[in-house]
């Protein structure tokens, strides 16, 4: 194996990849949004992988510093900190705010980017400490999508209004979008002779088509499930012939008290985790966006998770 150190401008690494078929095939590691990530790339040189990788890690990296809910400056505390009045937004954000609107219809309310604001009192660090009801209770007010508005003005700008107090998180869809638009920064570089690419930003992965005419991508998946001694079971291998897989579950993120795992994903509507579900989901779409939104809607489902995919028509994997 060949490597290099990370790039400063970029933060990537670059090696070749281990046993690959030829000297085109190229593995690109780095670490955004709380995340390990890479970057699988097949049939190029290397000055041609190390412009496609500078341009997924910027594109993964301008997403995080504009949308992280964690950075004070940015979009996303432009619009947490409005107090009420009326703010600016761009088309990007218009769309991702159509989207999580979209998202909150085909939930009946259970998939809300308002309901962020319980992270003030839920910290899913493995821990037995769970929050006061009383604290959950004084945050459910402020949990309330269709009070958000935004709108095109007449000069073709858009703008974005939301009751003070209230505090919207794309944390349910940023990885998944980054994804997305990692893979779009490649696939439209105009870079000749592209082959198979896969990004993968912790587990939520999105390709351009199959590896080789007569192979699809293996992807391990990472389990939700806990073994007798807190251990993690052995993740198992799923294949992917194209598009996009996203995966939701307790394997990162959990608190556990008296033998009971409470996982990060949150009912909008009582301010707890959902009971009954699936310990894990993971579900293939045409892209990573879909793919994760109907992941976190089967999780939301609880113990109907697999009726709700049923009715989806796309293909899913669980782990109970």
């Amino acid at each position: 194996m060949s490597s290099d150190k990370p790039e400063s401008a970029h933060g990537y690494w670059l090696k070749a990849a281990e046993q690959g078929r030829s000297e085109l095939e190229w593995v690109v590691e780095f670490a955004a949004m709380a995340s390990p990530c890479q970057i699988l790339l097949h049939g190029v040189n290397r000055p041609t992988a190390e412009r496609l990788a500078a341009l997924a890690c910027t594109e993964v990296h301008r997403i995080e510093q504009k949308y992280s809910r964690y950075r004070t400056a940015n979009s996303m505390a432009t619009l947490n900190h409005s107090a009420g009045g009326v703010v600016s937004i761009d088309t990007e954000t218009m769309a991702l705010l159509a989207f999580a609107d979209q998202a909150y219809q085909l939930s009946d309310g259970l998939f809300d980017i308002s309901s962020g604001i319980l992270g003030r009192v839920w910290h899913f660090d493995g821990s037995a400490r769970l929050p006061e009801q009383s604290a959950i209770d004084a945050l459910l007010p402020l949990i309330d999508w269709p009070a958000v508005r935004y709108w095109h003005n007449a000069d073709g700008t858009q703008a974005f209004q939301m009751p003070a107090g209230m505090a919207l998180d794309f944390g349910g869809l940023g990885k998944e979008y980054a994804a997305d638009r990692a893979l779009a920064a490649m696939s439209q570089s105009g870079l000749p002779g592209l082959g198979p690419m896969l990004v993968n930003l912790g587990g939520d992965i999105a390709t351009n088509g199959v590896l080789f005419p007569e192979h699809s991508w293996q992807i391990g998946v990472e389990p939700g499930t806990l073994g007798g001694n807190g251990g993690k079971i052995a993740a198992f291998c799923l294949t992917l012939p194209s598009g996009a897989l996203a995966t939701s579950g307790d394997a990162r993120k959990f608190l556990k008290k008296e033998a009971r795992i409470y996982g990060h994903i949150l009912n909008p509507k009582t301010g707890w985790p959902v009971a009954g579900g699936p310990r894990s989901v993971s579900v293939c779409a045409n892209t990573c966006l879909e793919s994760g939104l109907l992941s976190t809607l089967a999780l939301l489902q609880g113990s109907q998770a697999a009726d709700f995919l049923d009715q989806q028509g796309r293909q899913y994997w669980l782990q109970w």
